[in-house]
């Protein structure tokens, strides 16, 4: 069975906008992340989805609820040296790669920033080797250590902030929308160059978007998050084929079609949250619907998801 690497358990994240009005960006998810997988964690703006993965890092402190890694709580308190080496095991990748990297530091000095904090290069000779490793790592020429980020493309950019993350060998990376602010054309080349780093060190990745065949391409399973909720996750393939939330359905329904007799024909199907009428003693919660297969819904409506999965096994 799969290792538990990160344990996400009943997190919230709520942001007090002033006595009477509170965002509840984050609202009580659970879910697992093992080891070795890549977990895709989508829905539209808004939905919480980047504050789940801030979150996780430790980058805002949490409501409630907890994040254990390898057992332990990442929102507990730690020493500074404890602190540290937990630092080294998480990496963040961020959406935007020309607001995330120092315009006044050169490219080897940014993806060095770690190998300084850490101590992990015994001299500046070993340090410029270890840049220009990872500077290789990435499909980038050694020369891009002398340059500043303003001489770098998008696609460029976001390389050095992968090269940046990997410095200091994390074993979990949270990339968060890694790829949507870049060229449809140099999007392909940055998933499968992170697909090829996964393999090359076994690294855990939490991908957040909102392009669904892009997360579907690189992602083991798959979240959906709707205003702070977790309303569905199962295994990639399953999801796609067979997504039982309405607001998935929805969601899939978007995707666009690369035909264009099929793209004239398809209808979107639009997500309603009025349909979800819930009486007090009927609280939604995460069931497992099939093995693996999660959502987010009543008693009544798990009757009607069981039976809707069981006709499709019939039917497929």
């Amino acid at each position: 069975m799969a290792e538990k690497l990160i344990e996400v358990v009943n997190l919230k994240q709520h942001f007090h906008m002033d006595k009477n009005n509170i965002v509840k960006a984050v609202d009580g998810i659970s879910f697992d992340i093992y080891r070795g997988e890549t977990l895709g964690l989508v829905g539209e703006s808004g939905c919480g989805k980047s504050t789940t993965g801030r979150t996780i890092i430790r980058l805002y402190p949490a409501t409630e609820g907890q994040v254990l890694y390898e057992g332990e709580n990442v929102h507990g308190r730690k020493s500074r040296s404890a602190l540290k080496k937990f630092n080294r095991k998480m990496q963040m990748i961020f959406q935007d790669p020309y607001a995330s990297l120092n315009p006044r530091m050169k490219v080897g000095d940014i993806i060095a920033e770690g190998i300084d904090i850490h101590g992990l290069a015994k001299n500046r000779e070993e340090r410029t080797a270890k840049v220009h490793e990872l500077l290789n790592k990435v499909g980038l020429h050694r020369d891009y250590a002398g340059r500043y980020p303003h001489e770098a493309s998008g696609g460029q950019r976001q390389r050095i902030g992968i090269a940046r993350a990997l410095a200091v060998d994390p074993e979990f990376i949270i990339a968060d929308e890694p790829i949507s602010a870049l060229d449809v054309s140099i999007q392909a080349q940055i998933v499968n160059l992170m697909k090829k780093l996964q393999r090359e060190n076994n690294l855990t990745y939490l991908f957040i978007a909102h392009d669904l065949s892009m997360v579907k391409y690189i992602s083991d399973r798959i979240g959906v998050m709707y205003y702070g909720k977790l309303v569905e996750l199962a295994p990639a393939d399953e999801l796609y084929n067979n997504p039982l939330h309405p607001y998935t359905r929805s969601l899939l329904s978007a995707i666009p079609v690369p035909d264009p007799d099929a793209e004239r024909a398809r209808r979107r199907k639009l997500y309603d949250p009025t349909i979800h009428q819930y009486t007090v003693l009927e609280q939604p919660q995460m069931h497992e619907v099939t093995p693996g297969h999660f959502v987010y819904c009543s008693e009544r409506e798990l009757e009607q998801y069981t039976s809707r999965m069981a006709m499709a096994r019939v039917g497929g």
